[in-house]
C-alpha cells in the first residue's frame, strides 16, 4: 500500500494515510483512459448542427439556361452546390453522438487515472476541508498552503455548500463529489485534492 502524507488546511503535516493498491496503485492503462475520455467528450456534444442540402434550399424549379450553345457547362438547377445560395454537399444534420462504454473499461480507466495521480505525485490529501461561511479568500489561502497547481480538482465525500461556493469564483478550480467525479476531470486538472473521508468513500465504492 502506498503511504501518503496528509496535510491540514494550513499546509502542515497531519499524519499519513495508506492507499489501497487495487485502486491507487495499479498499472496505468492508457487505452482505457483514452476510450473513456473520448466517450465523455462525445457525450457532451449537442449535435444540433444543421445545413440544407440541394433538395432543401429554395428555388431550382427550372433549368437556369439551355443545355447547348451558351459556352457554359450544363446545369440543371440553381440549387446545385456550385451555385451561390445552393445546397451544401453532405450537409450536416442533427444527430446524437452518445455511445456507451463497458462498465469494466470505465472502472479500469478511473482506477488508472487515480493511480497516475499518485504516481506523478499530484495527489493532495487533506485531513478535513471545512469553512464556517463561504469565503473565496479562505479557499485561496488553503490552496496556497497546500501548494496546489493553478488547475485543481477538489473531491469531497459529501456536499458542502461552503466549500463549493468558496471555490466557485476561482479560475481553474473545480469541486465535485466522489459520486460525480470522472476520468476526464481527474486527468484534466493537475492537482487532485481529496479529503480523508473522500478517500475512504472511494475505496469503499471501488474496492
Amino acid at each position: 500500500m502506498a503511504k501518503i502524507t496528509m496535510l491540514n488546511m494550513a499546509g502542515a503535516e497531519a499524519g499519513s494515510i495508506e492507499l489501497k493498491d487495487d485502486i491507487f496503485g495499479i498499472e496505468v492503462n492508457q487505452y482505457a483512459v483514452h476510450q473513456v475520455i473520448k466517450n465523455y467528450l462525445a457525450n457532451q456534444r449537442q449535435g444540433t448542427q444543421s445545413a440544407k442540402n440541394r433538395s432543401e434550399v429554395r428555388g431550382g424549379g427550372r433549368k437556369p439556361f439551355r443545355q447547348k450553345g451558351t459556352g457554359r457547362g450544363r446545369q440543371g438547377s440553381i440549387t446545385a452546390p456550385n451555385h451561390v445560395g445552393g445546397g451544401v454537399v453532405f450537409a450536416p444534420k442533427p444527430r446524437d453522438y452518445r455511445y456507451s462504454v463497458p462498465k469494466k473499461i470505465k472502472r479500469l480507466a478511473l482506477k488508472s487515472a487515480l493511480s497516475s495521480k499518485v504516481e506523478e505525485k499530484e495527489i493532495i490529501v487533506l485531513d478535513t476541508l471545512k469553512f464556517d461561511a463561504p469565503k473565496t479568500k479562505e479557499m485561496l489561502k488553503v490552496l496556497e498552503n497546500v501548494k496546489a497547481a493553478k488547475k485543481a480538482l477538489i473531491v469531497m465525500a459529501d456536499k458542502d455548500e461552503n466549500v463549493i461556493r468558496s471555490s466557485s469564483n476561482i479560475k481553474g478550480v473545480k469541486t465535485c463529489l466522489v459520486s460525480t467525479m470522472n476520468v476526464y476531470d481527474i486527468v484534466n486538472y493537475t492537482s487532485f485534492i481529496v479529503t480523508k473521508d473522500a478517500i475512504n468513500k472511494i475505496e469503499e465504492v471501488y474496492s
